[in-house]
């Protein structure tokens, strides 16, 4: 089908060959090369449309975004020039981050204002959640992990997005990355800064955000950086009830969203999403930084640093941001600055130090054998930088129950191969990217814990409670989890191949019928639909 971009169109769909328009006439290939083939979405200022540039190889998919102006005098015109080149500007500033679509052209035709951006296929977080039901608190926690260092580059650039929602992010077929979307909305706190009061507050009046997401200084057209963390509070809301701003209850002398008793998740998240939902911008997480340092997320951060995009052109420069990070006594001095792009890396940093030093003094790091993990030594006495250094971190089965026994719930990235774990309690603890090949965990309470990206290879998990537990890109051949409680365990991505599923439970699950195939089965097996049997 070819698309009719002509907003006054009344029959807009035809054949894919047409030159024109059969119903307005108007020519039908935009700029002699994009063919719009359907349209994404409509808001009150403009539409997005999916479209194909006939003039690469391939004629590979784009997403074309058309402001429609809502009249043609000089003043409406110019209002939606400068809010179209507002945007162009900013995708064109911030667009080199994998995690931003790229602009790839943008021009005016017949008094309508065209950006023509990078197609990003997958669902948006709203769809997600919609087909597959609420995540649990790891998967907010890997949600946040993946977003908060994108929105500390955007704010790097002093751009406020102001229209963070489920709707506007995407997770990407290709890679699993979360990407956002539309910046229609965003402020520039540079060029802003010197446009009149009226200019602005016209301007910004068609893109103030989203009712609900949008916190009281930004429907008050004051928004600041601090707004966007309160944004995202909201979506994590979303994420945890399936529930949106308008179907939630609000304190009515207070102003504050009323979701704690809808949400089962750890006293430390909810005290995080509370500081992240304050009404009052001055009691607000100021930064995604703040954010991060309140949720103490470790097992992510090594990937959060790889996610950062390292600004300067120069690889040897990109080499020594990646590999030198400033001195976490200056970020602890300094709580409330701003990172700059080696960001994380601190806050990395400084948990990792703290942990290092309480772990040394409970005696943990005296264990026997050692596996794979990151701590940080001193490279150079001379100065204050910290590197990445590898040891060897491996617990033996009493070591590691004393621990959680003395309140420790952070294993992630220890070697804990073939310890005999049958019948223990470790509920909610984080396990994320540990070895735990042939380990016995047979009838262990392991309920809402996090394996995502760990081995758990020929693992004995019979009769394990399971339940709520994340399985995300978890290694499970060969894992013998008969009569398993997997209920509303999330195992998207995870290698099942040969795992003996008989009799366990996958009530509400989030797994695929192909990983499913892979794994043994029998009619005792709970499908995720709660029906016993073979698919």
């Amino acid at each position: 089908m070819s698309y009719c971009l002509n907003p006054t169109c009344r029959n807009p769909e035809n054949l894919v060959n047409s030159q024109r328009c059969q119903s307005c006439g108007s020519p039908l290939l935009l700029r002699d090369r994009y063919q719009v083939v359907k349209p994404l979405g409509q808001g009150g200022f403009g539409a997005t449309f999916l479209a194909q540039d006939q003039v690469l190889p391939g004629e590979p998919s784009c997403v074309i975004k058309q402001l429609r102006p809502s009249g043609n005098t000089p003043h409406v015109l110019q209002m939606a020039r400068e809010l179209f080149e507002r945007e162009a500007k900013t995708l064109g500033k911030i667009g080199n981050h994998p995690q931003v679509p790229r602009l790839l052209d943008y021009f005016e035709e017949h008094e309508q204002f065209y950006l023509v951006q990078e197609y990003i296929s997958g669902d948006t977080l709203q769809e997600e959640v919609k087909l597959n039901g609420v995540l649990s608190e790891t998967g907010v926690k890997q949600f946040l992990s993946e977003i908060l260092p994108l929105l500390q580059y955007i704010h790097e650039q002093k751009v406020i997005h102001r229209d963070i929602k489920p709707a506007n992010l995407i997770r990407r077929t290709q890679d699993a990355r979360m990407v956002l979307i539309d910046f229609g909305a965003v402020k520039n706190q540079v060029t802003q800064g010197a446009a009149s009061q009226s200019g602005q507050t016209v301007l910004t009046a068609y893109a103030i955000g989203t009712p609900g997401f949008a916190p009281p200084e930004q429907m008050a057209m004051r928004p600041v950086y601090a707004s966007d963390i309160y944004a995202l509070g909201v979506t994590c809301i979303y994420l945890l009830t399936s529930k949106t701003p308008k179907d939630l209850d609000y304190n009515p002398t207070t102003g504050e969203m009323m979701w704690e008793q809808l949400v089962q998740v750890s006293d430390h998240l909810t005290n995080v999403l509370r500081k992240m939902l304050e009404v009052s911008v001055r009691n607000r997480y100021q930064s995604a930084a703040e954010v991060l340092r309140g949720l103490e997320i470790e097992p992510y951060l090594e990937s959060l640093a790889q996610g950062l995009l390292v600004k300067s052109p120069d690889s040897e420069v990109k080499a020594r941001t990646r590999n030198h990070i400033e001195d976490s006594a200056a970020l602890c001095s300094n709580p409330s600055a701003a990172l700059t792009s080696a960001g994380v890396a601190q806050v990395a940093a400084a948990i990792r130090a703290r942990r290092a030093k309480a772990a040394e003094a409970a005696g943990l790091h005296h264990a026997s054998g050692m596996g794979k993990s990151t701590t940080l030594v001193n490279s150079n006495s001379n100065n204050s930088q910290i590197q990445n250094s590898k040891v060897e971190r491996k617990l033996d089965t009493q070591s590691l129950l004393t621990a959680y026994m003395k309140g420790r719930r952070d294993f992630a990235l220890h070697n804990l191969s073939l310890l005999n774990l049958q019948g223990a309690d470790l509920s909610q603890t984080n396990f994320h990217s540990a070895q735990l090949q042939k380990t016995n965990l047979q009838g262990a309470n392991l309920h809402d814990s996090d394996f995502g990206r760990a081995s758990l290879t020929r693992a004995n998990l019979k009769d394990a409670n399971l339940s709520k537990a994340y399985f995300n890109h978890t290694d499970l051949e060969g894992a013998d989890l008969r009569g398993a409680d997997l209920s509303y365990a999330h195992l998207t991505n995870a290698n099942l191949r040969g795992a003996n599923l008989c009799g366990a439970n996958l009530t509400n699950a989030k797994i695929s019928d192909e990983q499913l195939a892979l794994a043994k089965t029998n009619w005792m097996t709970v499908r995720p639909n709660g029906k016993r049997g073979l698919l």
